[in-house]
């Protein structure tokens, strides 16, 4: 049985930063995909960044939305199966809850976990 849990977010001014951290337990068998996901009040849950592992990448593949390119940066321990968001620059529109979503395979699909979401709230 496999858990997902996010921890690192908070309240924080526009401009400042956090760092989201989740950790996959329960499970011997590496995640291939971890990534975030986010979703505002009355708006629908969007992809933020993503690492895909990789040999001879530490933190894998990454890939990130438009709107958080130059100011988020993921990275991961796969000897843990933990991923970071490192939130840099942050601005209102950022607020949301933050979710992971970590995949045995090589893309996302219904059979992926998900962690309970955290809270980031970012004020003008």
């Amino acid at each position: 049985q496999v858990q997902v849990v996010e921890s690192g977010g908070g309240l924080v001014q526009a401009g400042g930063s956090l760092r989201l951290s989740c950790a996959a337990s329960g499970s011997t068998f590496r995640m291939v995909i971890m990534g975030w996901f986010r979703q505002a009040p009355g708006k629908e849950r969007e992809f933020v960044a993503k690492s895909t592992w990789n040999d001879g990448r530490n933190d894998g593949t990454t890939a990130y939305a438009d709107s958080v390119k130059g100011r988020f940066t993921i990275s991961r321990d796969n000897a843990k199966n933990t991923v970071y968001l490192q939130m840099n620059n942050l601005k209102p529109e950022d607020t949301a809850v933050y979710y992971c979503r970590a995949s045995k395979n090589g893309v996302y699909g219904p059979y992926d976990y998900w962690g309970q979401g955290t809270q980031v709230t970012v004020s003008s």
